[in-house]
């Protein structure tokens, strides 16, 4: 054995960079809801970037080690202890046999993720390790982690000591979005997209890894939008007859039929695992071309 979850968490699960190239099949691509998170932890264990981490999800897990290893914490903050004593996020810490790691209070953000020196003893699942829970496919037994849970890996050397370049994020709960138009955007008018634009919406407590749902004034149709169902993406924001917005996220259905009204950018997507409920959310609209920048600029 490797890892004991002596207490599991609220949602603790196996996700990595998802399972890319099905969804033609009806397949989301799961994975980490926060990849830049995900990618940071890795690297500080010298791991490839998309390798399978835990990832942890407003309460967090009691874990006994048993090997020696290295891991890396990044993303939401928690006050973390190991052994009793205060760790911190955005480091590598080695970590020996018998040793406890243990989520306390969350301080900020929603989702930690958890990566570790050495490879999970587990089969893949269409070549990726993620789990989809509402599906309840890969991962660990299909499903989100337990109580008493033993999770093995592979015998793991602790790597050397490092600290992330970035480790001054602030998840205030309060964000700004940036969209593009999406394709359905003509099909809404000016009132309806100045007021999307323009008011602030709170994040549901019905939001989950498929959806975020968000609470505002409702958005108000003289008649009724109808569109041929059609896939959809991470980051699509589509506004169902109820007039209040939906975000699909990395569990979502793959085709849906409610008009998209914007489309979140590449560059902001990782933000979405971090939402939790009650947070407040704005969107902005930019071009097509600054989306594309934002996405390569390091």
């Amino acid at each position: 054995m490797s890892f004991h979850f002596i207490r599991a968490g609220l949602q603790t699960s196996i996700q990595d960079n998802g399972r890319q190239g099905y969804m033609h099949l009806g397949i989301a691509n799961s994975g980490a809801m926060d990849s830049n998170s995900m990618k940071r932890a890795n690297w500080l264990v010298d791991k490839p970037f998309d390798s399978a981490v835990f990832e942890v999800t407003l309460i967090g897990p009691k874990i006994q080690f048993q090997k020696t290893m290295s891991i890396a914490i990044c993303g939401a903050e928690f006050d973390i202890k190991l052994n009793g004593k205060n760790i911190f996020n955005n480091e590598t810490i080695k970590v020996q046999k018998s040793d406890v790691l243990e989520f306390g209070k969350l301080q900020q953000g929603a989702r930690a993720y958890i990566a570790f020196s050495g490879q999970l003893q587990l089969a893949k699942v269409l070549n990726s390790y993620s789990t989809h829970l509402t599906a309840k496919l890969g991962g660990y037994k299909n499903r989100a982690l337990i109580n008493n849970d033993i999770i093995n890996i592979s015998t793991s050397s602790p790597v050397s000591i490092k600290k992330s370049p970035q480790q001054n994020i602030i998840y205030s709960g309060n964000y700004l979005l940036r969209c593009v138009e999406s394709v359905e955007s003509k099909l809404f008018n000016e009132t309806q997209k100045k007021q999307f634009y323009q008011q602030r919406y709170l994040v549901n407590l019905d939001s989950n890894r498929m959806g975020l749902r968000l609470d505002s004034n409702a958005i108000k149709f003289n008649k009724n939008i109808n569109i041929l169902s059609s896939g959809l993406t991470q980051g699509s924001i589509q506004i169902p007859p109820s007039g209040l917005p939906i975000i699909s996220s990395v569990d979502g259905q793959t085709i849906g039929g409610y008009p998209r009204i914007a489309n979140i950018i590449n560059a902001d997507l990782p933000l979405l695992g971090q939402l939790k409920a009650r947070d407040k959310i704005n969107f902005v609209l930019i071009d097509n071309k600054q989306a594309i920048e934002l996405m390569y600029d390091k």
